[in-house]
């Protein structure tokens, strides 16, 4: 059972013994063998590129964009494989009728930053974040887009992190008025969502989201979030986002809360807080 403390969930040791299959190798090895065929991971942005492209052509016909390609870059998922190696899934869209996101704009999606030294994609915690959020939302459509950075060991690509997760998110809400956005991140990935929504110190300086989009941001969930070693939470740190926000630190993790098990650490994808997330964000989204 989760223990809740100001903001902070953490799960007790129990959670925290060795995982097979989460070593060095593992960590950018994918969930072989077991397909995410929910959520789109950063494919539509592709797709409304070429619409816009297609839009100025034709005149603005408003048909979807179906040929979704992955971008090469880690963001298809592939079957469920590690990332890098997948084909986007495409997916025709129609054209929007009043009030409704444009075509080819999902209902949802999840921007979420990797941990440190995981190879570019949503990694390991990322992953099964999306598909454990699209199967909480089956009436809306979801896609997910892992946020382009260096993960660098020496911690300092966080604030490049979020430059990029903040342009995103800027890019996105211009085109899909209606869309809503959950962002969260994984260990460094944490600091990226951190610095993103405005938490200053957390990390090397970088773009925040714009306060005028901050509404459309309905949930932030991380994992293994350093701003834990100074004893504060996104709530404390940040009160705009308090309510809207939720932290899990594994008891003796060392990222978040000071311990020696980096066991605990490496537990997020398999302790049930996955699941724990995805309902919370779930829920904020009115699902």
């Amino acid at each position: 059972m989760a223990v809740v403390a100001v903001g902070a969930v953490v799960m007790p040791s129990a959670f925290a013994g060795t995982l097979p299959g989460f070593g060095p190798r593992a960590a950018g090895g994918g969930f072989a063998g077991g397909g995410l065929g929910g959520p789109r991971d950063g494919s539509f942005l592709e797709r409304l590129r070429e619409r816009r492209a297609q839009n100025g052509a034709d005149g603005g016909a408003g048909q979807g964009n179906g040929a979704g390609q992955g971008n090469g870059a880690g963001q298809g998922n592939g079957a469920g494989q590690g990332n890098g190696a997948g084909q986007g899934d495409g997916g025709a869209g129609q054209g929007n009728g009043g009030g409704q996101n444009a075509a080819g704009c999902p209902d949802v999606e999840l921007v979420f930053a990797r941990g440190t030294g995981e190879p570019q994609g949503l990694g390991i915690v990322g992953r099964p974040l999306a598909q454990a959020l699209a199967d909480e939302l089956p009436d809306r459509t979801v896609e997910s887009f892992a946020v382009v950075y260096a993960a660098a060991s020496n911690q300092r690509s966080a604030g490049p992190g979020a430059t990029n997760m903040s342009q995103h998110i800027q890019e996105v809400a211009q085109d899909c008025p209606n869309t809503q956005f959950v962002i969260g991140g994984y260990s460094q990935g944490a600091s990226v969502t951190d610095i993103a929504i405005g938490i200053e110190n957390a990390g090397t300086p970088g773009a925040a989201i714009p306060a005028e989009l901050e509404s459309r941001v309905a949930a932030v969930v991380v994992y293994g979030n350093p701003l834990g070693l100074r004893r504060q939470t996104i709530a404390q740190a940040n009160p705009d986002f308090a309510g809207r926000a939720i932290e899990f630190c594994n008891n003796g993790d060392p990222v978040c809360g000071g311990g020696n098990n980096f066991a605990a650490h490496l537990a997020y994808a398999r302790n049930g807080t996955v699941q724990d997330g995805a309902q919370f964000a779930a829920q904020q989204l009115g699902g």
